[in-house]
């Protein structure tokens, strides 16, 4: 099995997220590579999932790959693609760059990024279940009586939310996210973010997947919009199998749900320190997360 890699450490850090640690390669490009940290409630787990940034990595890759079509993205080459990376010039961590981190990561172009998270959701789940229950509402806005769990809605539905560098994203209305990024780019924002949706969501369609919800990222590199951070990843979208699915019960998720759930079992108040992760929810997260990526791109993935 592959080793687990809590944290990296190359040279020129940028930034250290909950998952991701990023390095300036300089000449506008980035190093993203991907550890196996998990956060949950927005806190990290002492624990790292062993091969989970491997995952994500190659799964952002193949989805980059599947809507190239619809927004161009951020993505120069993973950075265990010798033939994409034949032209990038070994500067900073790439120097430091083992063959077992290359997996888990990501030449990228620098960009510009706007601060909110681009929430699309096409079925009732998570915390906008939990805002309809508690309010009938769904970032503010009231939605129909009688929503069951797990109801899928007419059409896709944007629902974004603030990107905060460190407690909670917060949902936004529709007049907040346009107070803080402009009536236009909001427009903007929601064409580009449901028509990636769509297309993500059909390619799940047909390998019996449903595409519940995700969220995206963008940002200007040279001025032109960009998909950019990972991409429909169990990190930051919710699957379900389709013929698990039917309105009234949240069927099993392919993602880290499966982890919040045996959370919320014990008496964690959501505050650090988390507590310590048994093994065998270590090995069904990650089984989880692996199923999703070779159902998705039909390819397997030795870890």
């Amino acid at each position: 099995m592959v080793e687990a890699v809590f944290e990296t450490n190359l040279p020129g850090l940028l930034h250290r997220g909950k998952v991701r640690d990023t390095y300036d390669l300089g000449h506008g490009l980035l190093l993203m590579v991907a550890s196996d940290r998990i956060s949950a409630f927005d806190v990290v787990m002492d624990q790292p999932i062993p091969g989970k940034g491997v995952i994500l990595t190659q799964m952002s890759s193949f989805w980059f790959g599947v809507i190239d079509q619809v927004m161009p993205n951020h993505m120069v080459a993973t950075a265990d693609d010798d033939a994409a990376m034949a032209n990038i010039e070994k500067t900073g961590a790439l120097r430091k760059l083992t063959p077992e981190l290359a997996r888990r990561s990501m030449v990228i172009k620098k960009a510009d990024r706007f601060d909110i998270e681009c929430v699309v959701r096409n079925y009732i789940a998570g915390s906008a279940w939990a805002e309809y229950e508690r309010s009938g509402t769904m970032n503010g806005e009231p939605l129909p009586a009688g929503l069951r769990a797990a109801e899928k809605f007419s059409e896709p539905v944007f629902t974004p939310s603030t990107k905060a560098s460190s407690g909670h994203d917060e949902p936004l209305t529709r007049a907040e996210a346009q107070d803080l990024i402009g009536v236009e780019m909001h427009r903007l924002l929601e064409e580009k973010s449901i028509r990636v949706f769509e297309v993500a969501h059909e390619h799940a369609r047909e390998r019996g997947m449903i595409l519940v919800d995700t969220k995206f990222e963008f940002g200007l590199v040279d001025g032109q919009l960009t998909l950019i951070d990972e991409v429909l990843t169990p990190d930051s979208s919710r699957y379900w199998d389709i013929d698990d699915w039917e309105p009234g019960n949240f069927p099993p998720a392919f993602d880290k749900q499966f982890l919040r759930a045996w959370l919320l079992d014990t008496d964690w108040n959501r505050e650090p320190p988390p507590p310590t992760l048994p093994g065998r929810i270590i090995e069904q997260t990650r089984e989880r997360y692996l199923q999703a990526y070779q159902r998705l791109s039909g390819k397997s993935l030795i870890l």
